[in-house]
C-alpha cells in the first residue's frame, strides 16, 4: 500500500520529473539485455555449440533434423507379371467400378460418396487440423497482444496515514485511477520452435487428407463388395427356388410310381428329404440377403430399409472382365493413402525432434506497453498521462537434470518407430495386392470348371430323370444327381461372386477410387484446401412406412370419400360453403394430393 501511495504522488506532483528518471531507466536497462545477450553468445561458443550452430545456419536457422523419405521396401514387378491378363499401364483407371457396366453400381457409389456419415467425420477431422495448422502459424507474430482498460478507487485509513495530510495539505482521502493501453509480448523464433511447429501441422493436416482418401477407397469398396453379395444371394436364391420346382416334379412322381405299385415308399421319402433340403436353402439365403441389404443401407448413410427403388428387379452377379490394370508396385506409394498418410506422420513426427531441440536454446523474448494514466477521467489522454515500457528479454532452461535431452530421445524414438511402421505398411500393402491378384486370376478358372460341372450335372439330371419315368433305374440315383445340381449350381453363383470380389478387392489394394474428389464437388466432408467443405442434400431413399401411416392414409381417403358423398345430397349453398372449405384446408396441406 505505501508504493501505491507513493505512485500516486508522484504522479499528481512529479509527472515530468518521473517520466525522465523512466526514460534514463529503460536506456539502462537496454544496455544490460545487450550485455547480456553478448555474454549468451560467448557462453553458446564456449560450451562446444559452435557445430549446432553451423547446422542450425544451413539447415535455415531451424534446429532438428531436416526431414528425408526413408527407402521403402518394393518389388521390381509383380509374381504374375507373365499373365496376359496383367495390363501394365501406368495411370490406375479412377473409376474402376465401370468395368461392371451396371448403372445401379454406379449410383449407390455416387450416394456413398454424398452422404456416409464416416466419410464425412474424416472430413470434419481434416477442417480441425487446418484449424490446428492456422493456429500454429499465428505463432510466428507475437503470440500475446491485448488491449486494457481500468478504473481504480482506493481509499486510504486516517489512522494508518493520518500524517500524510500534515506532509501533502489536501491530499484526498479516496484516489481514483484511469488508465488503457496496449500491451504485446513476442518470443522470437531464432531456433525454428515455431517453424517446426508449422511444419508438423502441415504434415498432419496432409495425414488427415490421406485418411480421408483411404476412407473414401475403402467405402467405394465396401458398397461394390455389398452390391456383388446382395446380387450373389439373389441369384443363389432364384436357383434354389427353381430346384425347388424341379424337385417337387419329382416328388409328385414318385407319388404317383407309388400308388400304382411300381416303386416302393422309399422313392417318396427319399425325394421329399431331398426336396426339404433344398427349401431349407432359402431362409438362410434370405437372412443373408438381408444383412447385406440392411450393411449396405449403413454406407449408404441411411438406416436399414429395402431399396427396392433402386435395386429394381433381379439382376445376375455383375460379370468381371477377364484383365486387371495394376501398374507396376512402385506406384503403391503413391497410389494408396494408407502409405501416404505414414509417410506424412513420419515427417510430423522428424518436425517434433525439431521442436524438442529448440528447449536446449535460450529463448528471446521482447514484451512491450503504451498507453494513458490519470487520476482523473479528464485527463487521460493529455500528453503528460503517457506512459510505456519496452522489456527485451530471455529465458534459459540450464539446469533441466536431463529432461530435455531425454525428451528428445524420446521424439527420436517415436520417429524411428514411425519409420519401421511406413516400411510394414509398404510391405503389407504389397501382400495385399499380390493375394487380391492371384485370387482374381484363379477364380476364373474356378469359375470356368464350375460352368463345366454345372452343365454335366444338368445333362445327368435330365437324363435319369427320363430313365425312372421308364422305370429303368430306382429313385436312388435322381436323389443323387438333383443333390449334386443343387450344390454345383451354388457353387457357381459363389465362383462368379469370387471373381468380382477379388477384382475389387485388386483395385482397393492398389488405392484406387480416392481421385473421384478432385473430379466432383466437394462434398460430405471432402477435403478442399481453399474453400470450406459444402455437404450435398441427402439423396431421398425411399422412407420405410409403417402400417399405422398406411391406415391413416386409407382413413383419410375413405372419410374424404363419404365428405363428397354427402356433399351432393346438400342444397348448393351448404355444397358451396363446404366446397370452399375443402379448398382452404388443401391449400393449407400441399401434400394432401400427392399423399392421396
Amino acid at each position: 500500500m505505501p508504493s501505491l501511495l507513493s505512485t500516486m504522488i508522484f504522479r499528481r506532483h512529479c509527472d515530468e520529473t518521473a517520466l525522465s528518471v523512466a526514460a534514463a531507466y529503460r536506456f539502462d536497462s537496454m544496455q544490460q539485455w545487450m550485455v547480456w545477450c553478448t555474454l549468451a553468445a560467448v557462453l553458446l561458443l564456449s560450451a562446444g555449440c559452435t557445430t549446432p550452430l553451423r547446422q542450425w545456419w544451413r539447415q535455415g536457422a531451424k534446429v532438428g533434423p531436416d526431414y528425408c523419405r526413408p527407402v521403402a521396401p518394393v518389388a521390381n514387378h509383380w509374381i504374375d507379371v507373365d499373365d496376359p491378363r496383367l495390363v501394365m499401364q501406368s495411370d490406375c483407371n479412377v473409376h474402376w467400378w465401370d468395368v461392371f457396366g451396371d448403372p445401379t453400381l454406379d449410383q449407390l457409389i455416387a450416394s456413398a460418396y454424398q452422404q456416409n456419415l464416416s466419410l464425412r467425420v474424416a472430413g470434419m477431422r481434416v477442417i480441425e487440423a487446418r484449424a490446428q495448422r492456422g493456429a500454429a502459424a499465428g505463432n510466428l507474430f507475437p503470440q500475446s497482444q491485448a488491449f486494457k482498460g481500468e478504473y481504480s478507487r482506493t481509499q486510504f485509513s486516517r489512522t494508518s496515514f493520518g500524517s500524510i495530510g500534515g506532509i501533502f495539505p489536501g491530499f484526498p482521502r479516496a484516489v481514483d485511477g484511469w488508465s488503457t493501453g496496449f500491451d504485446m509480448s513476442w518470443e522470437f523464433d531464432i531456433w525454428g520452435r515455431f517453424r517446426r511447429t508449422i511444419e508438423a501441422s502441415d504434415a498432419e493436416l496432409n495425414a488427415q487428407i490421406e485418411s480421408y482418401d483411404d476412407i473414401l477407397v475403402t467405402l467405394i469398396a465396401d458398397v461394390a463388395r455389398s452390391y456383388v453379395d446382395l446380387r450373389t444371394f439373389e441369384t443363389r436364391l432364384d436357383l434354389a427356388r427353381r430346384n425347388v420346382t424341379i424337385q417337387q416334379g419329382s416328388l409328385e412322381l414318385a407319388e404317383v410310381r407309388f400308388k400304382e405299385g411300381d416303386v416302393s415308399g422309399l422313392d417318396v421319402e427319399q425325394a421329399r428329404t431331398n426336396l426339404a433340403q433344398t427349401e431349407a436353402l432359402i431362409p438362410i439365403l434370405e437372412r443373408g440377403r438381408r444383412a447385406t441389404l440392411n450393411n449396405l443401407c449403413i454406407l449408404l448413410g441411411t438406416p436399414p430399409q429395402d431399396l427396392d427403388d433402386w435395386l429394381t428387379g433381379q439382376a445376375s452377379v455383375p460379370a468381371a472382365p477377364a484383365e486387371v490394370i495394376v501398374g507396376i508396385p512402385a506406384e503403391l506409394l503413391r497410389r494408396r493413402p494408407d502409405i501416404r498418410r505414414a509417410e506424412r506422420q513420419l515427417a510430423a513426427q522428424s518436425a517434433r525432434i525439431g521442436i524438442a531441440e529448440a528447449d536446449l536454446y535460450p529463448q528471446f523474448s521482447l514484451t512491450g506497453a503504451i498507453g494513458v494514466s490519470s487520476r482523473r477521467f479528464t485527463d487521460l489522454f493529455q500528453e503528460l498521462s503517457t506512459d510505456g515500457v519496452i522489456a527485451p528479454g530471455f529465458r534459459w532452461n540450464i539446469l533441466h537434470y536431463g529432461r530435455i535431452r531425454n525428451n528428445i530421445k524420446v521424439q527420436e524414438a517415436r520417429f524411428q518407430q514411425l519409420a519401421a511402421t511406413y516400411q510394414d505398411t509398404v510391405l503389407r500393402a504389397n501382400l495385399e495386392a499380390e493375394n487380391a491378384i492371384v485370387d482374381f486370376l484363379q477364380s476364373q478358372l474356378e469359375v470356368k470348371h464350375r460352368q463345366d460341372a454345372v452343365k454335366a450335372a444338368q445333362e445327368s439330371a435330365a437324363i435319369v430323370r427320363t430313365q425312372y419315368r421308364a422305370g429303368s433305374v430306382d429313385f436312388g440315383r435322381v436323389f443323387i444327381l438333383e443333390q449334386t445340381l443343387v450344390l454345383a449350381q451354388d457353387d457357381l453363383a459363389v465362383a462368379q461372386s469370387t471373381v468380382a470380389t477379388s477384382l475389387i478387392r485388386v483395385y482397393k489394394s492398389l488405392g484406387g477410387g480416392w481421385q473421384i474428389r478432385y473430379e466432383q464437388s466437394y462434398v460430405g466432408g471432402a477435403p478442399d484446401p481453399f474453400t470450406p467443405t459444402m455437404y450435398a442434400p441427402i439423396a431421398e431413399l425411399p422412407a420405410p412406412s409403417s402400417d399405422s401411416d398406411d391406415n391413416e392414409k386409407s382413413q383419410q381417403k375413405e372419410s374424404d370419400e363419404q365428405e363428397s358423398d354427402g356433399q351432393d345430397s346438400d342444397d348448393q349453398d351448404s355444397g358451396k360453403k363446404t366446397g370452399d372449405k375443402k379448398s382452404n384446408d388443401d391449400s393449407s396441406n400441399p401434400k394432401a394430393d400427392s399423399d392421396e
